[in-house]
């Protein structure tokens, strides 16, 4: 269940009240007169099945309130109620399913966002990548893999094509073409630096590396493990188990990849350095086209499953006047 809480304009109230009465899929209804201060107006409150959310969410935002007042809305861990267990028995679909829009492209903006922190994990993440590299540590590469943030961008990329988003899709590709050339020039003076301590050496980048020597040297595989790693990095947003990410985020070479190719080409070894920059084009590519067509199917699915929309049986189940 997801819990929506709302500030509504006095003169608009009786009218969003009537459409979460007859909703279906909501429960527990609750209105407090006068209770919002900022902005003015009444705060109404209600559970809603997952299945139901996304389109109760438009309806809303018809109705123009998230202009005139306010709506929030998030996940409930535990709800015991049987007004709760008949809204989602009443809902066409499963919540498990149910793709929150709105939620996707909030979550995914943030996530695209071309800032310091974001930066700092990239640029951090390939020069452990970079260690990893040289040294022909798997250890390494997989805590590199884990810290990268790069998935946010990707999946803002396909929320935002499916979406018809054209100011996210521009705001993603920023974040990941400008997150990855800055990561990857510091990453070259980090390797500058560390020869200049010993630490590094040509050796290293030019030896058989039988552990990630993989990395610069692509094949279709790459390309099939970032495209099932897209589905279900895509999948595990969607129906908001985060925890599958961290799966998707070892699975891929994007970061690996970027470090090879930093490291390669500040020892001028610019075969390398290619067939890295392949290797990243294969695993981002992958990744995007992966996570637009999941959503696209998702989307096409959803509508079928909800063309035939049962009539509301359930209101909400308590009114505090």
């Amino acid at each position: 269940m997801l819990h929506l809480r709302l500030i509504v304009p006095t003169d608009t109230t009786d009218e969003v009240v009537a459409l979460l009465e007859t909703t279906v899929g909501t429960a527990h209804l609750v209105v407090l007169p006068g209770a919002a201060r900022s902005p003015a107006g009444d705060v109404v409150m209600c559970d809603v099945a997952r299945e139901a959310g996304d389109e109760l969410i438009r309806d809303l935002r018809g109705l123009g309130l998230e202009k005139s007042g306010s709506i929030t809305m998030e996940n409930m861990e535990l709800t015991l109620s049987d007004h709760a267990d008949r809204a989602e028995d009443e809902a066409p679909g499963d919540g498990a399913d149910a793709v929150l829009w709105e939620e996707l492209t909030e979550a995914t903006h943030e996530e695209s966002t071309f800032s310091i922190t974001y930066v700092s994990f990239l640029a951090l993440a390939t020069m452990l990548a970079a260690c990893g590299v040289m040294l022909d540590n798997a250890v390494l590469i997989v805590g590199a893999m884990a810290v990268g943030p790069e998935f946010g961008p990707l999946a803002g990329i396909s929320t935002a094509i499916v979406q018809r988003a054209p100011r996210l899709v521009v705001r993603s590709l920023w974040a990941l073409i400008g997150g990855f050339a800055l990561a990857m020039i510091l990453t070259a003076g980090f390797a500058w630096l560390l020869d200049a301590f010993g630490l590094f050496e040509k050796s290293m980048i030019e030896a058989e590396r039988p552990i990630t020597g993989f990395i610069w040297q692509p094949d279709w595989m790459s390309f099939v493990v970032a495209f099932l790693a897209g589905i279900a990095g895509t999948l595990s947003l969607t129906s908001a188990k985060s925890g599958a990410l961290i799966g998707v985020a070892i699975s891929v070479t994007t970061v690996p990849a970027a470090a090879n190719a930093a490291v390669a080409f500040s020892y001028s070894d610019y075969q390398q350095t290619v067939g890295s920059g392949q290797q990243l084009l294969a695993n981002l590519g992958g990744i995007v086209l992966a996570g637009t067509l999941t959503l696209l199917l998702q989307k096409g699915l959803w509508k079928i499953r909800r063309t035939r929309k049962p009539a509301a049986s359930t209101p909400g189940a308590s009114v505090g006047a």
